[in-house]
């Protein structure tokens, strides 16, 4: 598999790792962004609920006492800092999470899940599990999952690695 000149993918007998390492980087790009669109529709379509503030709420039930750093939340929902600060801002308004500082770090704050949060993940969560069977993992056989899970795990894994580069 290699790309033409336009970024799509076309088979070929010589192509290099290389290509088909940027035809694959293209096409889980691109798969993101169509699969992404589509939960955002479907969720707030049936729960009123923006994709950004359920993936916030997840890593916050799913955090050690539902609470998080700011910082830590930001990395973990894969949001800027300040995109994290200003959704947490609306979660904070709509209830479904507070703010309390960090007494060990005066600039710090924690995002905590509260009742209602949980409850309003709960009850948006079958949406957006139909949603990832319907968009994306239907499509694909276990095989093809599995394989999937295996190789971005390696390539995470090795991101999180120490760095051997100078």
């Amino acid at each position: 598999m290699t790309t033409d000149t336009g970024g799509h993918a076309v088979s070929g007998a010589d192509a290099s790792p290389v290509d088909e390492g940027v035809a694959a980087w293209a096409a889980l790009l691109r798969t993101h962004a169509a699969v992404v669109r589509r939960l955002e529709h479907d969720l707030d379509r049936a729960q009123g609920l923006p994709l950004t503030w359920y993936d916030v709420l997840l890593e916050l039930n799913s955090a050690e006492g539902r609470r998080l750093r700011m910082q830590e939340l930001g990395e973990r929902a894969v949001l800027s800092r300040t995109r994290v600060s200003r959704i947490v801002d609306e979660l904070t308004r709509a209830g479904l999470v507070v703010r309390e500082p960090d007494p060990t770090d005066r600039r710090g704050s924690w995002a905590v899940l509260t009742e209602a949060g949980r409850a309003r993940l709960r009850g948006a969560a079958p949406s957006y599990l139909d949603g990832i069977a319907r968009h994306f993992a239907d499509h694909l056989t276990a095989q093809e999952r599995a394989a999937i899970v295996s190789g971005l795990e390696r390539v995470l894994a090795a991101q999180r690695a120490p760095a051997d580069r100078s």
